[in-house]
């Protein structure tokens, strides 16, 4: 029986007991500081960030045959059973010098700082494979904990000696994590907790291990040292979060909610009923992090899991995806995501997580020239459809404001939340080829006060280009605004005012 899993729409309320869904969240709340936890500067990786790996991928070159990429009746390599195809191809996670270590540079870029191996039991292929992949996470500074599958003839009992033989087999690798804020112990994530219902036998790893239990249900959770969600799906509406991480919090047990980016597995599993849950260029896997992070939603988790670095079956890979993917079949691609295209697109998934990383860990060192408007309160004189304001500075040159159609003049006005010293003004719309040559005509003025306005900038046509990643550079004489209004008038490309990002820089 070949070791693959797609988690039905039964197994989704299974995990999460039947509690209601919560409303999306906000935000990252302003009262909820980012916690300087186990993560540093950029470039290195949080350990508080966990990816879900999964080794089960064979190839002929290296173990002799395909295995996992052929599910779903597919014909490997340029077949596969899987809605994106990789970047890497039709790869063996055998491959330690090749695939694995490029995954392990993948990671890196991630931010991420822990993967969560997919183990199917002693002596499974897995397990063959823990003893290199645990080698070339080293040689990255990846950590390694345990994610255990719910394989044929799993008990309370077996779980226990399961963990004990990790323990002992894996656990004098340097790539072996463990946790320094719960007493450098190791941790497991149990798949499908709720298939048994006694768990009493966990008490005997306790002192050695966080043993994870998969489920928000805070009455099915004794013994255990924690909670995880694992769905892909439930993430978008973070059902019973809040009340699992309290539960957690006021008992001393380990929170780690689950964000993906989307959930797709036609090809992997054909007439599956399971829902799938699209990718919205990024916006999917953005509401994700924010449920996770917002303390009214969140609960405040101890750790964010995600799923998943690599279930290709289930579409829910931050694993780069091919932007130009075997014909013919219908392979989807990364395309759009956060406004990137074609190749640019492949790692978009991988950067956005370093994005969240720097949220939930606020370690990040600020640039030295910060981006002023980024996150900061900005309005508009109109909008047209959910074209809002607040789309033109939170990061994502993909999302954009559009003022309504055919009214001239419109203004974006951004705070800044205090005067600055400002020379330098960037503004963007979507660089995407569908967004054709246009010029604006505005100009800027500013304020101190968001009273009196003055002139920063004389009003001039500004051509916004795909050849120039459609972005425009307003400079200036040195002033010292705290409020900065752009006033369009006209806009040779469509009857509105249109901006994606709009950036402020100091003197």
């Amino acid at each position: 029986m070949p070791n693959w899993r797609s988690v039905t729409a039964a197994a989704v309320l299974l995990v999460t007991s039947g509690l209601m869904s919560a409303p999306a969240g906000p935000a990252l709340a302003s009262g909820a500081a980012p916690r300087a936890a186990s993560a540093a500067e950029p470039g290195h990786t949080a350990t508080d960030v966990h990816l879900f790996y999964y080794p089960w991928y064979g190839s002929p070159a290296v173990s002799g045959g395909y295995r996992h990429w052929q599910q779903g009746a597919h014909t490997p390599p340029g077949d596969i059973g899987a809605d994106l195809y990789p970047k890497l191809g039709a790869y063996d996670s055998g491959d330690f010098t090749g695939a694995v270590a490029q995954h392990m540079r993948w990671i890196q870029q991630s931010g991420a700082g822990v993967i969560v191996y997919s183990w199917w039991g002693q002596n499974s292929y897995e397990d063959r494979l823990a003893a290199g992949v645990l080698s070339t996470a080293a040689q990255y500074g990846i950590k390694v904990a345990w994610h255990l599958e719910p394989y044929t003839g799993r008990t309370a009992a077996s779980t226990v000696a399961d963990i004990n033989y990790i323990n002992t087999r894996y656990g004098g690798s340097p790539a072996f994590y463990r946790d320094g804020a719960h007493g450098d112990r190791g941790a497991f994530y149990v798949f499908e907790s709720l298939r048994i219902t006694d768990w009493t036998a966990l008490d005997q790893v306790r002192s050695s291990s966080i043993v994870l239990a998969q489920t928000t249900d805070t009455s099915k959770v004794a013994h255990f040292g924690g909670m995880y969600t694992y769905d892909a799906i439930a993430g978008a509406t973070a059902p019973g979060w809040k009340n699992a991480g309290d539960f957690c919090k006021a008992n001393g047990l380990v929170w780690a909610p689950s964000v993906g980016p989307g959930y797709i597995d036609d090809r992997a599993v054909p007439g599956n009923t399971t829902p799938t849950l699209g990718r919205d260029n990024g916006a999917t896997y953005d509401t994700e992090w924010r449920n996770a992070l917002a303390p009214a939603t969140g609960g405040s988790p101890s750790w964010v899991s995600v799923t998943s670095f690599n279930e290709w079956h289930e579409g829910s890979v931050i694993e780069p995806a091919a932007s130009t993917p075997p014909p013919g079949i219908g392979y989807q691609t990364f395309n759009g995501a956060y406004g990137k295209t074609g190749a640019a697109a492949e790692t978009a998934y991988l950067d956005r997580t370093r994005y969240w990383v720097d949220q939930l860990t606020g370690t990040t060192q600020p640039p030295a020239n910060p981006n002023l408007a980024a996150g900061k309160a900005i309005s508009a004189s109109s909008h047209t459809q959910n074209y809002v304001a607040g789309n033109a500075n939170d990061g994502n040159p993909g999302s954009y404001w559009e003022s309504v159609n055919n009214v001239f003049p419109q203004t974006l006005t951004v705070d800044l939340g205090a005067v600055n010293s400002v020379s330098k003004i960037v503004l963007t719309l979507p660089p995407s080829p569908a967004w054709g040559t246009r010029t604006q005509i505005l100009s800027v003025l500013g304020s101190q006060d968001g009273s009196a306005y003055s002139t920063v900038s004389a009003s001039r046509g500004h051509t916004f280009t795909p050849a120039s990643g459609n972005t425009a550079t307003i400079t200036f004489p040195a002033t010292s605004q705290r409020h900065l209004r752009l006033s369009i008038t006209g806009n040779t490309g469509w009857p509105a005012g249109q901006v994606s990002e709009f950036q402020v820089y100091r003197t």
